[in-house]
């Protein structure tokens, strides 16, 4: 975590705790950071929770995935799922699973041309799952050929985004994409904001914050599961 986004959390947790406060804190905090860019799904008021709508399934669970981990949180999620509907003999559409990216979860987020342009997988050191070797590219993007079992790869992110799986994304922790992406362009942060969400993921919802994610699904019933 870096040190302007503890300042931030800090900043929240002395503040009050009531709904209409928070807002005006995480706002004005990152405005400041940000050299007045506006990056709207920090604000809480415009947050999109559509996606609660979506949550039809009678087994729902969040995955909570704060950590790259390999990217085993995000195929536990499709592993789990295809558990759930081989041992209670029911449909896809019975299985209602939520995955949340948050802190240095959020690179799982972006597409290969980020983890490529900005040598992730250096910078995280991140390794294979199941080989344990260095790893340059995304391993919540692995495909068939990769080394992962046979049949892992329909779990990657994008099958299970195409597939409709709710996919979260922690807006605090996008902070530091926009940061990276900042420093190694040497644009300003605006522009740096802008180029960051090109590179998400197309079908990942951006919200306040991952533990705020992690708290809604768990209000509209799924059982939390920590998945890194």
């Amino acid at each position: 975590m870096t040190t302007t986004r503890r300042d931030v959390l800090q900043q929240m947790a002395l503040g009050s705790l009531a709904a209409t406060l928070i807002p005006l804190t995480a706002q004005a905090a990152w405005a400041e950071r940000a050299g007045g860019a506006s990056i709207e799904p920090h604000h809480v008021q415009n947050v999109d929770l559509s996606w609660t709508r979506r949550l039809t399934g009678t087994y729902k669970a969040v995955y909570d995935s704060p950590d790259i981990g390999g990217g085993l949180g995000v195929l536990r999620a499709g592993i789990v799922s295809a558990q759930y509907m081989a041992a209670f003999n029911v449909p896809a559409s019975a299985i209602s699973p939520v995955i949340v990216l948050r802190h240095d979860g959020i690179v799982l987020a972006m597409q290969q041309a980020f983890w490529d342009s900005y040598k992730i997988g250096e910078k995280y050191k991140v390794t294979h799952p199941w080989t344990g070797a260095p790893l340059t590219r995304s391993p919540a993007l692995l495909g068939a050929g990769d080394g992962l079992p046979a049949g892992l790869e329909n779990h990657a992110l994008d099958k299970q985004l195409a597939r409709g799986v709710i996919v979260l994304a922690c807006a605090l922790a996008f902070q530091d994409v926009v940061d990276t992406i900042a420093a190694a362009d040497a644009i300003a942060p605006a522009a740096a904001a802008t180029k960051a969400r090109s590179l998400m993921l197309p079908g990942i919802i951006m919200q306040p914050s991952g533990v705020f994610a992690t708290s809604v699904a768990q209000d509209n019933g799924c059982v939390y599961v920590r998945a890194t």
